[in-house]
């Protein structure tokens, strides 16, 4: 049964690591360019937090998958969702700092925290514990999309040209 938990919580790590990748460059180059609010979290808390929320979100998706007896058909939705919202938090970077499409990023990290707050109520009664563990996660992401918010406010100019 070890398989399955490592797996399960390392899963949101891939995304994250193709992520800090995208991020990597654009950090030194196109983002100090921006006008930030005073509130913004410094770059270096940014690697931790979601290294801790990657984790925490794959462990509770483990304990959903468990508690389902694996991909059953009942796990279809509670899983679908957080498939959902997992691929929406991986497409967040690339738009924001890959294309610098600030508005479009804002769009996508406000149907991303939707995917989360369906993906928390479909858990609820299958594990307690597993939906705690994303709350969190919650909070970070209505931090985030006020931060981009922020960003896109502040920078109209910003976005590239197609």
């Amino acid at each position: 049964m070890w398989l399955p938990m490592l797996g399960l919580t390392a899963l949101p790590h891939l995304g994250g690591l193709y992520g800090g990748f995208v991020t990597r460059k654009e950090v030194k180059t196109w983002f100090p360019s921006l006008n930030k609010p005073w509130w913004r979290p410094p770059n270096f808390a940014f690697p931790i937090v979601w290294t801790t929320l990657y984790t925490g979100m794959g462990y509770g998706s483990y304990l959903v998958w468990k508690e389902l007896g694996g991909f059953t058909e009942d796990a279809m939705v509670p899983m679908g969702l957080y498939g959902l919202q997992l691929a929406l938090n991986w497409a967040w970077t690339p738009i924001f700092f890959g294309a610098h499409k600030i508005k479009l990023a804002l769009i996508e990290i406000v149907m991303l925290t939707g995917a989360v707050g369906a993906t928390m109520v479909s858990w609820y009664p299958i594990s307690s514990t597993a939906t705690l563990i994303m709350a969190p996660y919650l909070a970070w992401l209505c931090l985030a999309t006020a931060l981009n918010y922020c960003i896109w406010r502040d920078n109209p100019e910003e976005e590239k040209e197609e």
